[in-house]
């Protein structure tokens, strides 16, 4: 229906005018921004892992995979997105390689490593708390089923494209993430799965012996180098369609011969590097987290809002089972949110403080900045690339 670059904040702009877009867009940029630097940091403790000449030097290998990845994606749109289909395939074939050998390969045939059950002591906050903990890891998980969005406005034929990569993508990833936990309940028996630390890694040793945890490595690299990828062809979009609105300044919104938003790729890796050097995750994550599903909850209202406000606008694809499946989902997920200010109250508070303090800089530096060039802004045209 809004076939533009920038995800999520074309949605809120459109629905809730400047200052929601700005909101929204700030939110989805910053939590693309601090995983883009988790993931940075757990490419190299997997490197050091897997060479221990690198132990040591962690976050030095962190800015390394982030400055190549940020080059490949500097080259344009074409490189960045051979790279992320090579990597998505590659890590694809190597899940369910894994999933086949669990089956095939007798897990008898070499020792497994792993640690004795032990007794897990009861988590402050009880059940509420631990099923939002672990909700918030398969939030993070299956998060990106929606980054398709980000690129409609090069998309040539977004009408086609945009249901069957988001739906497509979803299902792909569900079919392999269910067969990869039968294989390790294959593998590993209730009580040691509930032990250890590193199933997958665990589970291949089981079956390759000593090699299996340099091969869960190996897979394990290949996931960030992808993950890491998909959010430096995703940040920049966020940056450039707010910079074109006239929310950032209009340099941000330079596009390159390669059809690459190039100032907001910069920012982006410079700003995910000096997080990856402070070395202060703890706080970022949580409010990350906590932004992944408010960011949802912006794109299902703006749902609601739109076919109030804008009947008439075409709609090529239309929600199944609107509005009661776009309603059980805001109610899921403010039920989440709901659930993470109780378990969590402190990052919960610094994060609602965060948005907060967003409507004075919003103010200062749109309203009275002298930013909003939207009548130049507008007319820049965004390259295309098959």
């Amino acid at each position: 229906m809004l076939p533009k670059a920038g995800g999520w904040y074309v949605y809120s702009h459109r629905a809730f005018g400047e200052y929601g877009g700005f909101l929204v867009g700030c939110s989805d940029w910053l939590m693309q921004v601090v995983s883009t630097a988790y993931l940075a940091v757990a490419f190299g403790e997997f490197a050091a892992e897997l060479q221990p000449a690198l132990r040591g030097h962690v976050k030095l290998a962190a800015v390394a995979s982030l400055s190549v990845l940020m080059l490949l994606n500097w080259l344009g749109l074409r490189t960045g997105s051979r790279t992320q289909e090579i990597t998505s395939l590659t890590k694809a074939i190597a899940l369910i390689g894994f999933v086949v050998a669990c089956y095939v390969v007798s897990p008898s045939s070499a020792p497994v490593n792993v640690p004795a059950p032990t007794s897990f002591p009861a988590m402050r906050g009880g059940l509420l708390l631990a099923i939002v903990v672990a909700l918030q890891a398969v939030v993070v998980t299956y998060d990106g089923w929606y980054a398709a969005i980000y690129f409609t406005e090069e998309d040539q034929n977004p009408v086609r494209n945009l249901p069957r990569s988001s739906i497509g993508g979803v299902l792909a990833c569900t079919a392999i993430f269910l067969l990869v936990n039968v294989a390790l309940l294959h593998v590993l028996p209730m009580n040691r799965l509930a032990a250890s630390q590193m199933p997958a890694t665990d589970a291949a040793m089981a079956i390759f012996g000593g090699r299996g945890k340099q091969l869960i490595l190996i897979i394990s690299l290949v996931t960030a180098m992808s993950a890491i990828n998909a959010n430096f062809l995703t940040m920049p979009r966020v940056l450039f369609a707010m910079a074109r609105d006239g929310l950032m300044m209009r340099q941000i919104a330079s596009v390159n011969t390669g059809g690459t938003p190039a100032a907001a790729l910069c920012l982006s890796t410079v700003i995910a590097i000096a997080l990856v050097l402070s070395g202060s995750f703890e706080t970022l994550i949580a409010i990350a987290a906590f932004l992944f599903v408010a960011v949802y909850l912006s794109g299902f209202t703006a749902l609601f809002a739109l076919r109030v406000r804008e009947p008439g606008l075409p709609r090529p694809f239309k929600v199944w089972g609107y509005p009661w499946s776009n309603l059980a989902v805001l109610i899921a997920s403010t039920a989440f949110l709901v659930a993470s200010v109780v378990s969590d109250l402190k990052d919960a508070l610094f994060t609602l403080v965060l948005v907060a303090l967003s409507y004075p800089v919003y103010f200062f530096t749109v309203r009275r900045g002298g930013f909003a060039l939207k009548q130049v802004l507008q007319e820049i045209p965004v390259p295309t690339d098959d």
